[in-house]
């Protein structure tokens, strides 16, 4: 075991797919390394939450600071200041921050500013579109990482670009892809997931995935996503897990009966596995989800993704990814496309193999071995 070990943090759903087998990994061989997961409680939906944690296999998080919802700057501060006394009380080697969200750029900067290296795993990735709080958070989180592991080969530019040492970024693959081939033959069939919608499997099906901001915040935006969605229903039936969020956007404008459609499906928000399944038999997948643009490609299914941008062209350059936007026309055109055809067929990126959390635990074994810390 190394002095101190590892805190992994998590706060939103997107989190727990990525910190799942990396804490199998550290655990795991001759040689395990301490890790404690700590969960921010940034997403605070109790049974999603555990649905969440028992679905991955996930050990229950070992401490848990409960922020809650906020704004970014109400949570991203709380985040900070409850983080800081675990940081005293756990004196770790280092922390381990995956992705993009709030709790991502919250515990970097606290652990930075105490001279506690931070590990940001899904590094480099670039929208280059900093109208996003996501983007925000990666590139800041970047600035402060001590070791960073990315996805894909091409975002060691992003990072050069930005000023950051090359010997510090370590290419390993995509850890949430070592989940969805993990998981793959627990995924829940379709047909459950949809035996009460009527839907006719035969005859295939879209899902839809929606909670950005930029999409459900603005009523304009939103009316004609779904509008259009109603479009794409008269072709392939949808199938529609509704994010929180969204629900409450569209009560708030009143857009309920863009949702009448006898062919747009209206599930409740849905665990892993069972929007696994969802997707692997789907036809196509329409989203605004970053994860579920890397997950359609693993599987080699259609994905258009409803955004202007995405921070993981690899989807589009070698993947089942197409970015649509918002655009009607875009979006019906590719529909069309994709049922004529079966869309692009894509291939799997490099690394993208089931064994990129196996690769983190490698080199973090002799990267902490180095370290004076470990050694202390």
């Amino acid at each position: 075991m190394h002095k101190g070990g590892i805190l992994c943090i998590v706060g939103a759903r997107p989190n727990f797919m990525k910190i799942a087998p990396i804490i199998k990994a550290l655990r795991a061989g001759p040689a395990p390394i301490s890790a404690k997961i700590v969960h921010t409680g940034q997403h605070y939906d109790t049974a999603m939450n555990k649905q969440f944690f028992e679905d991955l296999g996930i050990p229950h998080p070992d401490i848990n600071l409960e922020v809650g919802s906020g704004s970014h700057a109400v949570q991203t501060a709380e985040v900070m200041r409850r983080f800081e006394p675990v940081l005293d009380q756990e004196q770790p080697a280092a922390i381990l921050v995956v992705g993009d969200v709030n709790s991502t750029i919250a515990c970097a900067l606290v652990a930075s500013k105490k001279g506690i290296a931070v590990i940001h795993v899904e590094a480099g990735l670039r929208s280059f579109d900093r109208g996003m709080p996501e983007e925000i958070n990666r590139v800041l989180t970047d600035q402060i990482s001590d070791l960073l592991y990315t996805t894909e080969r091409a975002a060691l530019a992003n990072l050069t670009r930005e000023g950051i040492d090359p010997t510090r970024v370590h290419f390993v693959g995509n850890v949430m892809i070592d989940t969805l081939h993990h998981n793959l033959a627990k995924a829940i069939p379709a047909a459950d997931t949809l035996a009460d919608t009527g839907i006719d499997l035969a005859q295939g099906y879209a899902v839809l995935t929606l909670h950005r901001p930029s999409n459900v915040d603005d009523e304009a935006t939103l009316r004609n996503l779904l509008e259009t969605v109603n479009l794409v229903s008269q072709r392939v039936p949808v199938a529609f897990p509704l994010h929180p969020r969204t629900k409450g956007r569209i009560e708030h404008f009143k857009l309920d009966g863009l949702l009448a459609s006898g062919k747009i499906f209206i599930l409740p928000p849905i665990g892993y596995l069972h929007m696994l399944g969802l997707m692997r038999e789907a036809k196509l997948v329409l989203t605004d989800s970053g994860g579920i643009q890397e997950e359609t490609t693993a599987l080699g299914v259609p994905c258009l993704t409803l955004r202007n941008n995405t921070e993981r062209p690899i989807t589009v350059d070698e993947g089942t990814n197409i970015i649509v936007g918002q655009s009607r026309a875009k979006i019906l055109a590719a529909t069309e496309d994709i049922l004529a055809t079966g869309g692009k067929a894509g291939r799997v990126p490099e690394y993208w193999d089931g064994h990129a959390a196996e690769r983190i635990a490698e080199h973090l074994h002799a990267w902490l071995n180095t370290r004076p810390a470990a050694a202390a």
